[in-house]
Formats: C-alpha cells, structure tokens, sequence
C-alpha cells in the first residue's frame, strides 16, 4: 500500500519560515507529478505548488517568490520552502502525488493527511 506521510507544520510569526516534507512510501514503480496543496477554515482547496518529475515547476500568484517546491526523486520526497509567511497562508497543507505502484498499472492520485500550518501576525 502506497502511502504519504507529512511533517513540518507548525505555527510560526509572520515574516518567518518553515519547510513541508512529504515522503512516499510503499512498493513504488514511479512517482510522477508531486503538489502541495491547501485548505483554509470555510474555503476551498488550492494549489499552492507542483512539480513534474523532471523538475519543472509552477505556483499560485499568492506564493511566487515566496515558496519553493522541489523533490528528491531517489528518497521519493517533495519539499515546500515557504518564506516570508503571512497570516493568509494559515491553512492545512496537504501533498499529493500520482505514483504508480507495483500492485496495478494505473497512476493513482495519492493524497497525505494534511498538516497544519498557522502564522500570526
């Protein structure tokens, strides 16, 4: 069973920093795109970041130049940088990836439980 475990949220003073790991474990074949997504208290989820397994990346307008995305492709791990940290961007964070695993030959959306990330001003 494929599963993605999160750390890293915390609450932090506006202005500071913190970084989100989300491994992926389980009998993996590959990993494609990785996310970080997240949700506030009465809104919807959103994307906060993705990257392609080459590299690529793309952000919301709201965390450009503020968040960092990147991944360790050999320890199946996607990061999130987040700098200079607003009270707005108080939600719950979740990664997301679609991984292929030994057990069928679909990609699945695998989704973490979420950790909660809180910045007061």
């Amino acid at each position: 069973q494929v599963q993605l475990v999160q750390s890293g949220g915390n609450l932090v003073q506006a202005g500071g920093s913190l970084r989100l790991s989300c491994a992926a474990s389980g009998r993996i074949v590959s990993i494609n795109d990785m996310a970080w997504y997240r949700q506030a208290p009465g809104k919807q989820r959103e994307l906060v970041a993705a990257i392609t397994s080459g590299g690529s990346t793309n952000y919301a307008d709201s965390v450009k130049g503020r968040f960092t995305i990147s991944r360790d492709n050999a320890k199946n791990t996607v990061f999130l940088q987040m700098n200079g940290l607003k009270p707005e961007d108080t939600a719950v964070y979740y990664c997301s990836a679609y991984i292929k695993s030994a057990w069928g030959a679909a990609i699945l959306n695998y989704w973490g439980r979420g950790t909660q990330v809180t910045v007061v001003s």
